[in-house]
C-alpha cells in the first residue's frame, strides 16, 4: 500500500491506494454498477415478502417495516459517517486504513469513482445488517414476515444515499430540497468536516447536536 499523500488534490487523477492493479481496481465503482447490483436484490425482497403474506387481509406490516427499515438506514448512515469514517486513529497502520474507508474522499472529493460504496464494502455490511435484523426480528421478537421488507427498506434507503451523495457532488440540484442537501453536504467538506454526517437526511444531525455553525 502507498504511504498517505500530503495534498488534499482536487483533479480528475485519483489518489492510487494500491500498488497492486487487482487492488486498485476494486477502490473505483460507478453509480450504475451500485443500482445494477442493489435495485434487483430491493425487489427480490419486496417480492418474497409479498408471497409469503398471510391471504387474508392486507398486509399492512410491509409499509411499515419498509419505512423502518429506511429510518434504520438514516441512523446506520450517520452512525457509520460520523463514528467509523471519522474515527481519529493514533497509530499509522491505523491511519492508512481510515484513510481507505473515508479519508481519500476528503482528500479528493470530486473523484468520480469514489462517492459511492465499493461492492467489496457494501456486500459485507448488506450480509453483516441482514443477520442481525434476523437474529433480533425472526429470533427474538417472533416475527419472521417482518426481515424481508425490513431489509427492503434498509438497502432502499442506501440507495438513495448513495445516489444522493454522487448527486451532491456532480449534479446541479435544481429543487430546494436538493440544493439544501448538496449545501448541507459541501459544507461538511469544505467548512467543518466533524459536523453534518446526514447525507441523504439530516435529522440525526439535529437529534445529536452535530449540525454545526453557519446552517
Amino acid at each position: 500500500m502507498n504511504s498517505l499523500p500530503t495534498d488534499t488534490r482536487r483533479d480528475s487523477e485519483s489518489i492510487r491506494l494500491f500498488e497492486s492493479d487487482f487492488l486498485e481496481f476494486f477502490t473505483h465503482i460507478s453509480p450504475v454498477t451500485v443500482l445494477v447490483m442493489w435495485v434487483p436484490v430491493t425487489i427480490l425482497l419486496l417480492a418474497d415478502a409479498v408471497a409469503n403474506a398471510p391471504a387474508t387481509g392486507f398486509p399492512w406490516y410491509i409499509p411499515v417495516a419498509v419505512f423502518l427499515g429506511w429510518m434504520l438506514w438514516t441512523l446506520a448512515e450517520y452512525t457509520l459517517h460520523r463514528f467509523l469514517f471519522h474515527y481519529k486513529p493514533r497509530t499509522p497502520r491505523l491511519e492508512r486504513l481510515f484513510f481507505l474507508f473515508h479519508g481519500v474522499h476528503h482528500a479528493q472529493p470530486q473523484d468520480k469513482t469514489r462517492l459511492v460504496m465499493p461492492l467489496p464494502v457494501s456486500i459485507p455490511l448488506a450480509l453483516l445488517f441482514y443477520g442481525l435484523f434476523y437474529l433480533v426480528v425472526a429470533e427474538l421478537l417472533k416475527a419472521p414476515l417482518w426481515v424481508n421488507p425490513l431489509m427492503a427498506g434498509f438497502v432502499l434507503g442506501y440507495l438513495c444515499y448513495d445516489m444522493i451523495h454522487y448527486a451532491t457532488h456532480h449534479f446541479p440540484m435544481r429543487s430546494r430540497a436538493a440544493r439544501f442537501l448538496k449545501r448541507y453536504h459541501m459544507m461538511h467538506h469544505y467548512k467543518d468536516p466533524n459536523t453534518r454526517f446526514g447525507v441523504s437526511v439530516p435529522i440525526w444531525d439535529y437529534v445529536f447536536g452535530t449540525v454545526g455553525e453557519g446552517r
